[in-house]
């Protein structure tokens, strides 16, 4: 198990039968960011990975 895995339960435990918009996601993206500069590259590829899911992402 991957550690990340650890973080994608929890979420989806404690917020798995919410609905939120793409919009509501970006902003909490954009929130992250700010106050985790560092993971600014891991989130524009998460980000990324989401608006072209129906695409080839190889790039």
């Amino acid at each position: 198990m991957y550690f990340t895995d650890r973080g994608i339960e929890e979420l989806e435990q404690r917020r798995g039968d919410e609905e939120v918009t793409l919009g509501w996601l970006a902003e909490k993206l954009r929130v992250f960011v700010d106050a985790n500069p560092d993971y600014e590259e891991a989130v524009e590829r998460f980000a990324t990975f989401l608006a072209r899911d129906d695409e080839d992402i190889d790039e």
